[in-house]
């Protein structure tokens, strides 16, 4: 499977999440493809944010080798399933989307919640860490059954 992980700016929320979902399908076994995107263009070709990066180290993931990139109509067609962060990540993706068949490809991470956005709030990249966490979990646990 091909996963896509997309927030706004490429540089917190999606990098956690790219690398978390690739951590865990590996330790579950799962041949899964992982990436990530945004769906701004200030941070093309930039890692992921320190903060993020920091976060990720201590729960001993490494991502400071992803490198944002923003999210492109392409990516309907070569992704399974693509989890966006929030309901404006949701609309500015679907917006995109030419077919109800690239529609229904993409979700929320976290069902009906939002993962929050910590850039301006860096008590807040603890918790979206676990937020993110327990929904890849949830992912990967509905994808074994």
């Amino acid at each position: 499977m091909k996963i896509l992980m997309v927030c706004l700016g490429n540089i917190c929320r999606s990098p956690l999440a790219h690398g978390i979902m690739e951590k865990q399908a590996k330790e579950a076994g799962l041949d899964w493809e992982v990436d990530s995107a945004g769906t701004g263009n200030w941070h093309v070709g930039e890692p992921p944010d320190h903060r993020s990066v920091a976060i990720a180290k201590k729960y001993n993931l490494d991502i400071s080798g992803q490198c944002c990139r923003v999210f492109s109509p392409k990516d309907f067609e070569y992704y399974d399933r693509i989890y966006v962060m929030d309901r404006s990540n949701l609309n500015d993706v679907l917006d995109m989307a030419k077919t109800e068949e690239q529609r229904k490809k993409v979700k929320l991470l976290l069902g009906d919640e939002i993962v929050p956005d910590p850039y301006y709030d860096n008590a807040l990249f603890d918790p979206v860490y676990r937020m993110i966490e327990e929904g890849c979990k949830k992912i990967i646990d509905a994808e074994q059954r």
